[in-house]
């Protein structure tokens, strides 16, 4: 059985999200674990060719998982239009395991929606799975936790290329590659001067220099996209521009509100009144901004004047964590979801429409071989903090020699204790060149 220790020496992070160490997830008791296979982001794919490709070691994390936190049972949630990937997965798994087929709408991969589509069991505002007995790791996770039952840390990222290259495709690469060596392992753009998206259209953020920025343990997808698109113009707009369109657009409509799937949770999450908020001044604290999960459906689907309901709920959400007061008993309809749910909630081929995304809606397949080439890298530049929590304290120095899993940097200890964190490993075998600003670069 892995143990905890195991886990954090990989140093095993949320691979689909913000990076929650997950050794300090698993430190928990549960009924059951819940695996995010929805990936209901547009365009990308990896989650599924992981699946596809590796299902006994996606299995054996999940169960090591179950096992840990002491759960009778393990949920997969994947999307019923997947029918071939669910034949596919059902003969790898165990008799504590079972698939929920789930609707192909977004944010079906949100952790609070998808406790809520497989369990039937609503997180309170402010909460998180375990309050209602369930732990939730993506699939990639799993895949990493199966790895560190046979002690071999996380050294390589899987994610998407896609958009405007010449071969959409989903492959593994080590930490530390620049994001224009990804582009170029995907054939390269098709366009002249493309925006980089990184992650998903809907979370995702633009990246202006790729040739700089590297894949780290929570990267999950890179989208080139035309400068002039749509999404990258929305992308690009200034605060103040957000702020002066809505107080002159904005309508009070609601649907933002209408439409928001932690509304439609029974959470107090109404972003048309933090709309409203910005006519009576920059201190105004609106009670609920705090539980956005910032999906950005109320930006990129849900507002018919195109406002931006996501970053102003986003900006009221800091001024709450600035201000250090808490809504300590926030309203909770529970039953709004057994309600309103099933006829509110927005398809993704809907919403690739909206995003002005189809001409770039197609599958990208893993490719080994491109994958392989790529785990070859010469030079990789790895960040010390690739988490939630403090940077790792470095443990090597330039001119050292070290082999692909060697550790580069654990958690860091303040007043004699460990802080919230996970180990880094060199991800190519090399000598290192330099230690500056929080990265170790390793060249073979």
């Amino acid at each position: 059985m892995v143990t905890q220790e195991q886990i954090s020496r990989a140093g095993v992070v949320g691979a689909g999200g913000a990076g929650f160490p997950t050794h300090v997830k698993l430190n928990a008791k549960a009924d059951t674990v819940v695996c995010n296979a929805a990936e209901c982001e547009p365009l990308l794919h990896k989650d599924k060719e992981i699946l596809r490709h590796f299902p006994r070691q996606v299995v054996a994390g999940l169960d090591a998982a179950r096992g840990l936190v002491g759960a009778g049972r393990v949920v997969i949630g994947i999307k019923r239009k997947y029918a071939d990937l669910i034949d596919h997965l059902t003969p790898f798994l165990t008799d504590s395991m079972e698939i929920c087929p789930l609707d192909d709408v977004y944010p079906a991969g949100d952790e609070f929606i998808l406790v809520y589509e497989t369990l039937g069991r609503v997180i309170p505002p402010g909460g998180i799975p375990i309050q209602v007995g369930a732990v939730v790791m993506n699939v990639e996770t799993a895949l990493n936790v199966a790895g560190a039952v046979q002690d071999e840390p996380v050294t390589s990222k899987f994610l998407t290329v896609t958009g405007c290259v010449a071969k959409p495709v989903s492959i593994r690469v080590p930490l530390g590659v620049t994001l224009a060596e990804c582009i170029e392992a995907a054939g390269g753009s098709t366009i002249d001067s493309p925006a980089c998206l990184v992650g998903g259209p809907m979370m995702g953020y633009l990246e202006s220099n790729p040739t700089n920025a590297r894949v780290t343990k929570t990267t999950g997808g890179i989208i080139l996209l035309p400068q002039d698109h749509p999404l990258v113009v929305s992308m690009s707009r200034p605060w103040t521009s957000i702020t002066r369109i809505a107080k002159s657009g904005c309508d009070q409509c609601s649907h933002c509100s209408e439409m928001c799937p932690r509304n439609l949770l029974g959470h107090p999450v109404e972003p048309h009144k933090a709309m409203r908020s910005l006519l009576f001044g920059a201190d105004v604290l609106v009670p609920g901004t705090q539980f956005c999960s910032g999906c950005n459906l109320c930006s990129r689907c849900s507002c018919p004047e195109g406002l931006d309901p996501r970053n102003v709920m986003q900006a009221n959400r800091r001024k709450w964590a600035e201000s250090g007061q808490k809504w300590t008993d926030p309203t909770f309809h529970r039953n709004r979801a057994d309600m309103h749910m099933k006829n509110r909630q927005t398809p993704i081929p809907r919403l690739v429409r909206r995003l002005g995304l189809t001409d770039y809606d197609v599958h990208a397949d893993w490719d080994e071989k491109i994958s392989a080439q790529m785990m070859n890298s010469p030079m990789v530049a790895i960040p010390l903090r690739q988490h939630i929590g403090a940077p790792c304290e470095c443990v090597v120095k330039p001119g050292q020699t070290v082999k692909a899993g060697d550790v580069l940097g654990v958690p860091a200890t303040k007043d004699g204790k460990t802080q919230l964190g996970a180990s880094i490993h060199a991800s190519i075998d090399g000598t290192v060149v330099s230690v500056e600003s929080g990265v170790v670069t390793i060249q073979k």
